[in-house]
């Protein structure tokens, strides 16, 4: 099985999408519908803060009945991370994510700088991908065209 800097290499989008702490509510989440996302890094000054999900709007910020242009990501993010590296194994990626039950696993290096985020989603793309081609080649295998 592969490593995570594997599937950062399929992503399309190659660029990180960020907050700020002093960032409202209103408009992280708005940037998160303009990306069709479902969380955001929180960086201040280059450096990994926290995580902003939709998680984080739902139990902190709609349970509470706070108004989302008045609160600060500071006020509701994540800020305990799991993380991983780019030579983590996919494995431990995985286990990574039901462990904490999450669903953004932010890729960092040994120096603390990110080098991307990761969604369960893209995790089970390159699932699938790799059994494709797995049943690709045992089909092509069994018929003699190998």
């Amino acid at each position: 099985m592969g490593v995570v800097r594997e599937i950062l290499s399929l992503k399309r989008c190659s660029d990180l999408r960020c907050t700020q702490p002093a960032e409202t509510v209103l408009r992280a989440t708005q940037r998160m519908n303009e990306h069709g996302i479902g969380a955001l890094l929180v960086m201040d000054q280059g450096r990994l803060v926290g995580i902003f999900t939709e998680r984080d709007v739902l139990r902190r910020v709609v349970a509470a009945e706070l108004a989302p242009d008045s609160v600060l990501v500071a006020d509701v993010m994540t800020t305990s991370i799991a993380f991983c590296t780019p030579d983590t194994p996919i494995d431990d990626a995985r286990t990574t994510f039901k462990q904490h039950r999450i669903r953004h696993l932010p890729v960092v290096d040994e120096d603390g700088d990110v080098q991307g985020l990761i969604s369960i989603g893209d995790l089970n793309a390159y699932d699938a991908n790799h059994q494709e081609v797995t049943i690709h080649f045992l089909n092509e295998y069994l018929h003699g065209r190998v």
